[in-house]
């Protein structure tokens, strides 16, 4: 379990190391070097996600370590209420950012090894504090 501590409110999450043994490896290895703190949910799209995990609050984006595999093809699913990793068009570049999925986004899920299909690894999900998400996922931030 992860507690991320927010202006609203805290949200639990349960990683699954099972199923996203690199992605949960290297979330937790920002976790505990405290690279997340002073952190906000810079992306935030109401009936879609909350994104954070790599800007501070004059939304300049902290230097990260190299990216990860994606393990999307993992069988876990971008349902309402999973946190996966955010990435650029490369389907392996996630580095730190994350996100929450706040609604069923079956079209971010794997479908094949290239580079439409690989989708976003899903590697938890919240089991306590969607009340504080949903809090979130209303906020303007643009």
């Amino acid at each position: 379990m992860v507690i991320l501590h927010t202006n609203f409110g805290d949200i639990t999450l349960e990683l699954n190391a099972e199923k996203a043994p690199v992605t949960v490896a290297n979330f937790l290895e920002y976790a505990k070097s405290g690279f997340y703190d002073g952190t906000i949910f810079h992306r935030v799209i109401d009936g879609f996600m909350i994104q954070g995990g790599g800007m501070n609050e004059d939304m300049s984006q902290k230097a990260t370590r190299a990216p990860i595999k994606n393990e999307a093809n993992n069988g876990l699913t971008n349902d309402n209420g999973t946190i996966a990793m955010a990435r650029t068009m490369d389907p392996h570049s996630a580095t730190a950012q994350f996100f929450i999925n706040v609604k069923d986004n079956s079209f971010l899920n794997f479908r094949s090894e290239s580079p439409d299909g690989w989708g976003y690894a899903v590697f938890g999900k919240v089991s306590d504090g969607m009340d504080v998400v949903n809090k979130i996922k209303g906020v303007n931030t643009g």
